[in-house]
């Protein structure tokens, strides 16, 4: 099914106010409906970026307008709908300077429970469409011949990993490794790629079962006594995505609150 598109384009678009720190810039934000994603759009919409937001979400076209960006549903998890939605929000923004890799699920199961159908899933959704995505935006960099920015979003559970995420930890250490080597072979066309390492991140998922008993449990664990915020990620998303960070490449950041310090 070809991607749905936003049709109010230009002046959606068209930042005002002082210039930003992405001023200029046109980024394609990945799983930007809601969360940790939408934050990092509304973010760099308002650093000057022209964003372009991919979900499958249902109502991802309300949350792109609210921020002033442009919206193209597609299911991640389908290798031909990753393909065609990122090549229809590079063309709506003209080409593409950065790219945020957000999109992800987690699913939560024993080892000894896992089946092969989740397993697949949490690859194709959280590393798979990584690599297509990336494929089609480093090859729109490479040809337009100014360089660009990959971000992808990992976990502090890549690093650490937590019982019952199994699946979901060993898909983001594979979007470290993934990072890695590309930051090796994208750097020679002044691509750099980098990822995020978040801890517990308060988002309205899982909100429903959070306990504040939970929430004091998680933030022990933090040397600052409180979990992220959607923000407090976005921040280390806009550094990496800005001119300050043109010298840092292949980095896992830990946004963990000291939970990770390696």
């Amino acid at each position: 099914m070809p991607p749905m598109i936003a049709t109010e384009a230009a002046e959606r678009l068209t930042p005002s106010g002082p210039p930003g720190r992405l001023d200029g810039r046109r980024a394609v934000v990945t799983g930007g409906g809601r969360g940790i994603g939408a934050e990092i759009a509304r973010r760099f919409v308002a650093e000057g970026a022209q964003v372009a937001i991919i979900d499958v979400l249902p109502d991802t076209s309300a949350a792109a307008h609210s921020i002033g960006a442009l919206a193209v549903h597609g299911d991640l998890s389908d290798p031909a709908a990753a393909i065609a939605a990122t090549r229809s929000a590079i063309d709506q923004l003209g080409g593409v300077d950065v790219l945020v890799n957000n999109a992800g699920i987690l699913r939560f199961a024993p080892l000894l429970d896992i089946t092969v159908e989740d397993w697949d899933l949490t690859f194709d959704v959280n590393v798979r469409s990584m690599l297509l995505t990336t494929q089609v935006g480093a090859r729109a960099m490479i040809a337009a011949g100014h360089g660009g920015t990959v971000v992808n979003m990992a976990s502090m559970g890549g690093k650490v990993g937590s019982p019952n995420q199994a699946h979901y930890a060993a898909s983001k250490a594979a979007v470290i490794g993934l990072t890695r080597v590309s930051a090796i072979e994208l750097g020679v066309h002044g691509i750099t790629v980098n990822c995020i390492c978040p801890g517990y991140v308060l988002t309205e998922m899982g909100a429903a079962t959070r306990t504040s008993e939970m929430v004091a449990a998680w933030s022990a664990k933090s040397p600052l006594n409180r979990l992220a915020q959607p923000a407090d990620v976005a921040n280390m998303a806009l550094f990496l995505a800005s001119a300050e960070a043109s010298y840092c490449t292949g980095q896992a950041m830990n946004v963990s609150g000291g939970m990770v310090m390696h």
